[in-house]
Formats: structure tokens, C-alpha cells, sequence
């Protein structure tokens, strides 16, 4: 697939989630690109996410399908920071619950570990990657701080959503409509970071192409 197609850029968003896919389609819809995911591509091989950082993975995933697909790539590496966790479940945060655990069963897990925990402090963490086949990279990063809920409440979004309860809008994110939530999130703040400066951007990605 050639990346510059029509006066279109073709961007790779280095995931398989439906749900993140379609944030960053929303966010940069006013941009010349067409964006893909993984799935678009069939099967590939899986990048193995051992970095120590967000910033480590999100550049590993980034780097990788950029590479093995000759075209930009965008990837993310997000997670939630819980305080009396010591800062669990982090970079694990997608797996915290096994290996293709569901929201719910993410979420579960969190409750059951606070249980009768009355700090409740934590945060969401993101870091974005956009690479090119060559190997270069830009770095975008954001954090939006919270408590858990007591109790899931919530059917928007997808993760820890529905348990990250944000105090000033007195909401958990779940409970927020995803235009809300992307102004506030940890990804949407990086997101709108990279979008306020995409059209230096797509130059950057055309001179190193």
C-alpha cells in the first residue's frame, strides 16, 4: 500500500481496539488521512510489549507496524496508576485481569483490590508514538488525574472507563459522551496536543517517507 494516495496520507493506528481506532478518527477527521488499524491488514505478527514505560511500548508498537506495513504508524500506550496499588496495574493495565480479559473483568479486579481502601487516588497516563519505516519518531504524552469509584457505573468507552470517576465533572468516564471525555482524557489531551500541531506533522511524516 503506497502511503500518499489521492492527496490522502495513509496513517496505521497500531491497534486492534475498535474503540481507540474510532477516538483518533474522530479527532483528526479534519485532516487529509485516511487511517487504518491492524485489522485492516489481516494476520501480522505481534509486537512483544516488554518495554519498562509507557513511552518504550507505545514507540515499540509504533516503530514495528510502521515498519513491517511501510507506512506511518500511530500508537498508544496508556494505563491506569492507582496510588494504594503502588501504582498498579500501569504498563500491565491492559492484562492486569489475564490475557483477553474483558472490561468488566478488569474493572472487577480494581474493585476487588480497593475494597476498604479509602485512598482512592489515580490516574490515567498516556503516551503516543508516531513513527515512520525509517525509524523516527515523535512523542506526545498527557495524564488526567482521578479516584476509583466504588462501583462501576457507566456504559460508554471501553477499560477502566466505567470505574475512573473524574470529580469536577462528578462523573466516571463512562458515564461521559466520548466528545466530553476527549477533552478531558489522558489520550484525548495527547491526541489534541498531536492535532494542534498535525499539519507541521504531516510535513514531518512526508520528509521522512
Amino acid at each position: 500500500m503506497r502511503y500518499f494516495v489521492n492527496n490522502m496520507i495513509s496513517l496505521v493506528v497500531a491497534t486492534r481496539n475498535l474503540g481507540k481506532t474510532n477516538e483518533i478518527r474522530r479527532l483528526l477527521d479534519e485532516f487529509p488521512i485516511k487511517i487504518y488499524n491492524m485489522d485492516d491488514f489481516g494476520t501480522l505478527p505481534e509486537v512483544d510489549e516488554d518495554g519498562k514505560t509507557f513511552e518504550e511500548n507505545a514507540y515499540k508498537k509504533a516503530s514495528f507496524a510502521a515498519r513491517i506495513l511501510g507506512l506511518p504508524a500511530l500508537a498508544d500506550d496508556s494505563g491506569l496508576i492507582v496510588a494504594a496499588l503502588d501504582g498498579a496495574p500501569g504498563i500491565y493495565s491492559a492484562r492486569y485481569a489475564g490475557e483477553n480479559a474483558t472490561s468488566e473483568q478488569l474493572c472487577d479486579k480494581i474493585l476487588y483490590e480497593m475494597e476498604g481502601e479509602t485512598s482512592r487516588k489515580a490516574a490515567f497516563e498516556c503516551v503516543i508514538s508516531l513513527a515512520v519505516p525509517k525509524g523516527y519518531a515523535l512523542t506526545y504524552e498527557a495524564r488526567c488525574e482521578g479516584i476509583i469509584a466504588n462501583s462501576a457505573i457507566g456504559t460508554n468507552g471501553f477499560g477502566y472507563d466505567p470505574i475512573f470517576y473524574y470529580p469536577s465533572l462528578k462523573k466516571t468516564f463512562a458515564e461521559l459522551p466520548v466528545s466530553e471525555k476527549n477533552k478531558i482524557s489522558h489520550r484525548g489531551k495527547a491526541l489534541n496536543e498531536l492535532r494542534s500541531e498535525f499539519g507541521n506533522v504531516l510535513k514531518w511524516i512526508k520528509s521522512h517517507m
